[in-house]
């Protein structure tokens, strides 16, 4: 479907350069933009590569661990339904861990490992369970503590101070998680009717 949507912006981009006389102007603008696209990722390779390598280096002097073993009182306060023991929680934990280092590239595999565990409960068959909703608002409004891609494209266009946006960030990305922890509890006597 989203393919779909692309494409027939696409079409109708070209049909109206056409009508209106701008053919040259779009693709002058296409290929700045493609060009532009490839230099903010280039200009990426260098701050992930220092984030990635600052976080293989927590990871393997334990504070990823660390981290995890603080958060697992809090996985099981918000996934009540997940037993204490089920990799389900440790997949959970370390997720949010991830997001919360800034580490997008591996809190997704992560997450997704986390909703096969949670799958493998097999409380609602095809349906999501509660604790698959809770999981996925919790990861959608992600506490971030490094935002690195942010700063990466700061960086990119020479901003004076890059991480001058990371205390609102993360003030804002907090104040996104506790809303939408609140709406998850405010909405799931709702769906027990599924």
């Amino acid at each position: 479907m989203i393919n779909t949507i692309w494409l027939m912006m696409i079409v109708l981009g070209v049909f109206t350069g056409i009508i209106t006389g701008t053919s040259a102007e779009i693709t002058r603008a296409a290929i700045e933009s493609t060009n532009s696209a490839v230099n903010i990722c280039f200009g990426f390779i260098g701050v992930m590569t220092m984030w990635s390598g600052l976080m293989k280096i927590a990871d393997s002097a334990g504070l990823t661990r660390w981290l995890a073993t603080i958060t697992a009182p809090v996985a099981r306060l918000l996934f009540p339904s997940v037993p204490k023991d089920h990799p389900a929680l440790a997949a959970i934990t370390m997720s949010i861990v991830a997001n919360l280092l800034g580490m997008g590239n591996a809190a997704t595999p992560l997450g997704l490992k986390a909703m096969e565990e949670l799958a493998s409960l097999g409380e609602t068959g095809d349906i999501a369970s509660d604790a698959m909703c809770t999981f996925v608002s919790i990861s959608t409004a992600g506490i971030t503590l490094v935002p690195t891609t942010i700063i990466a494209i700061r960086a990119q266009y020479h901003s004076h101070n890059p991480a001058e946006v990371v205390m609102p960030i993360i003030l804002m990305n907090i104040l996104a998680t506790f809303v939408a922890i609140a709406a998850d509890r405010f909405f799931r006597p709702v769906s027990k009717g599924y």
